[in-house]
Parts: structure tokens; C-alpha cells; sequence
């Protein structure tokens, strides 16, 4: 499993997706003192979720 880093943002198409106000909150204070967005965090997380899901998959046919 990759670990996860804090990334650099990418080119990106604009996408509307509501969070748990909680969760908005956790987000934040972890970006604290970086140079991270909102968004590229959120774009990290589910790129590092899909590699878990992937891995799953590879390991569940093996």
C-alpha cells in the first residue's frame, strides 16, 4: 500500500461534491502550514483509495 503524501495540484475539471462538516474540519486542520488545497488533498485521498481497491482486487484473484 503507497503511502499518502500531500500533493502539488494538477490541471482539474471542476466537480460539486458535498462533505460531512466534520470531515471539512479534519481536512483543514491537516492542511495547516502546507502549500495543499482543499481539492488536491481530496484528489490524493481518492487516488490512494483506488490503488487500495485495486490491490484488493489483485489480491482477492491471486
Amino acid at each position: 500500500m503507497r503511502k499518502f503524501k500531500i500533493p502539488q495540484m494538477p490541471q482539474t475539471t471542476t466537480k460539486s461534491i458535498r462533505f460531512p462538516n466534520d470531515v471539512i474540519e479534519e481536512v483543514e486542520e491537516a492542511l495547516v502550514g502546507t502549500d495543499c488545497t482543499f481539492s488536491a488533498f481530496v484528489v490524493e485521498a481518492v487516488k490512494v483509495a483506488l490503488d487500495n481497491l485495486k490491490e484488493d482486487e489483485e489480491n482477492n484473484i491471486n
